[in-house]
């Protein structure tokens, strides 16, 4: 076998100019992504516009710039990769949601959480999927039975990532909690819902399969939340007991990103739901680990994931915007434009049927369990939240990637129509819904006194990861010690627990159900779990340890009292 030099030279340059045009791309790319960033600033006071919307933008406007330059043969710098999105894009945005978000109204909201995001979800997968089949079949597109069950999964998926740009965590904490809090569960009901359908024979369902795919789901939501409790316990227990803050912060802030990235990773690799897996390990991390590492590494992990899980956000949107000129998919609708409108349109309504076929009863059922007014979603609300629920976004791009393409590509004239018309929908759901979210919040629920009652009293961080994992009313240190704290000073520590509720009866569990879980909750976390992983008031003092501070800003006697807190 003969050495040829010339051919091995050859091959040598063609990869060399393929790494070339891969760097000159990513400097493009990351170039776009300041100018969104500073643009977004600019635009930050405009009552219309969000980072979302105007990485859409961008990337729409420099799609068409590549596209002229390009000869009209491509859009992109980069493809758009489903495994791009849900390995390394997806799971930062989702954890520091976990770990930023106000547990008492998550918590407090729960059950109405899962109504939305589980039997919701599913109620609009079977109104997408049978008005997908009803009125796509007759226009002749050429989709088997599973496609069209693929597409109610596609389409029932929110965008939670959009629901993080257009709603205030403190101006609206209920409707945040609740469109959130529905969208996370939502796209892991989703992705489960189109792994079933991928998986499961189709041809022939009855009452078995259905409840397979119930029973699925029930499994993959349990382990899944199982799973990321687990990894968020261990982080806790691993820096608790080794305190690596006594020679490096450093090595803190990574065995924290690293146990949250690996229970990301464990959940794909067993098949489980990785969205609520890396959400709950959020949850429990802020809730324990936090407390157990050294200020520094308080600040820096504050930082870090949300500048993470900021840059994942406009990164997403960017890629989408560009991706949505590529022609080669076009090209296969382009001698019928129509069809390709009506497909979109006919989703879009499907969108819009599918949400309000769920969150109009739901919430009836869900206001029959409330005592207080307050705590009812009333009409407007119920229109903000399913208006906010409206916008697809990248979870919808990467499952029809999934189901109907090969690494973006597809010479499958059903197929190209299908990207085409989910890319219509996303574009047009972000834009118009997103632009007219934040205007129908102020119109419909202007500030009032009952809205500023209802905003939490919490800061968002680093005080807010120092509540308890289920609060009822408490929410605050005020509200958690029953007395006033200025300026980290505690007064009338005698005072703690003076307010809070005190279950003394089987009445008093079924009249305020919240309120009492919290109450043994907290007796449980305070007898068993944090004397073990650690958080608020359980962490040893040791000079220079992540205690120190903290005793110097509360003093003794609140300690004291956060230990025997009832």
């Amino acid at each position: 076998m003969g050495f040829d030099l010339g051919t091995t030279l050859q091959k040598m340059n063609i990869l060399s100019d393929t790494d070339n045009s891969s760097v000159v791309a990513i400097n493009l790319f990351v170039t776009l992504l300041c100018a969104c960033i500073v643009i977004g600033h600019l635009l930050e006071e405009n009552r219309w516009m969000n980072e979302s919307i105007t990485a859409l933008f961008i990337g729409v406007c420099t799609g068409f710039v590549i596209l002229l330059i390009s000869g009209g043969k491509n859009s992109r710098l980069l493809i758009f990769s489903e495994d791009l999105f849900f390995i390394y894009l997806l799971p930062p945005i989702i954890f520091n949601a976990g770990f930023q978000v106000k547990k008492k109204q998550f918590f407090r909201n729960f059950s109405t959480i899962m109504l939305f995001g589980a039997v919701g979800t599913l109620i609009s997968f079977v109104v997408i999927s049978l008005g997908a089949i009803s009125l796509l079949r007759p226009m002749d597109i050429d989709l088997e039975i599973g496609d069209y069950l693929a597409l109610g999964a596609i389409f029932a998926a929110t965008d939670s990532v959009c629901t993080l740009q257009v709603l205030n965590q403190d101006e609206t904490p209920l409707l945040y909690s609740l469109v959130f809090g529905e969208g996370v569960v939502n796209d892991a009901t989703s992705v489960v819902l189109f792994n079933a359908v991928q998986n499961f024979d189709l041809t022939h369902i009855n009452t078995t399969v259905a409840l397979e795919l119930v029973g699925n789901f029930f499994y993959l939501f349990i382990t899944s939340t199982i799973l990321g409790v687990v990894a968020g316990l261990l982080s806790a227990y691993i820096i608790k007991k080794l305190y690596f803050g006594r020679h490096s912060t450093d090595r803190e802030v990574a065995i924290m990103m690293l146990l949250a990235y690996l229970s990301y990773m464990l959940s794909e690799l067993f098949n489980l739901s990785a969205i609520l897996t890396v959400f709950f390990c959020g949850i429990v991390m802020s809730h324990y680990t936090w407390h157990n590492v050294t200020e520094n590494s308080r600040i820096t992990t504050k930082h870090t994931f949300a500048t993470l899980s900021f840059v994942g956000e406009i990164f997403i949107f960017l890629f989408v915007g560009m991706d949505a000129l590529d022609i080669e998919k076009w090209r296969f609708v382009s001698s019928s434009p129509k069809m390709s409108i009506s497909v979109s349109g006919i989703l879009l309504g499907l969108v819009l049927v599918g949400r309000a076929a769920f969150i109009f009863p739901l919430s009836f059922l869900s206001n029959l369990t409330k005592k207080s007014a307050h705590e009812k979603i009333d009409f407007k609300k119920q229109v903000t939240i399913w208006w906010a629920g409206l916008m697809r976004g990248a979870v919808s791009m990467a499952l029809a990637y999934k189901q109907f393409t090969s690494l973006g590509h597809t010479n499958v004239r059903g197929n190209a129509i299908m990207i085409t018309s989910t890319i219509t929908v996303v574009l047009f759901s972000t834009v118009v819904f997103g632009l007219m979210t934040k205007p129908l919040v102020r119109f419909l629920l202007p500030s009032s006194k009952q809205l500023t009652r209802m905003i939490s009293s919490e800061p968002a961080t680093p005080q807010s990861l120092t509540v308890p994992l289920l609060g009822g009313e408490q929410d605050s240190l005020n509200d958690l010690y029953g007395q006033n704290i200025t300026n980290g000073q505690a007064s009338e520590a005698s005072g703690v627990g003076q307010n809070m509720p005190r279950p003394n009866s089987l009445r008093m569990l079924l009249t305020r159900p919240t309120r009492t879980v919290h109450y043994y909750w907290r007796k449980f976390d305070n007898a068993f779990m944090r004397p073990v992983f650690g958080g608020r008031g359980f962490v040893p003092y040791v000079p220079g340890s992540p205690t120190e501070i903290s005793v110097r800003h509360f003093p003794e006697e609140l300690e004291k009292a956060a230990r025997t807190l009832h």
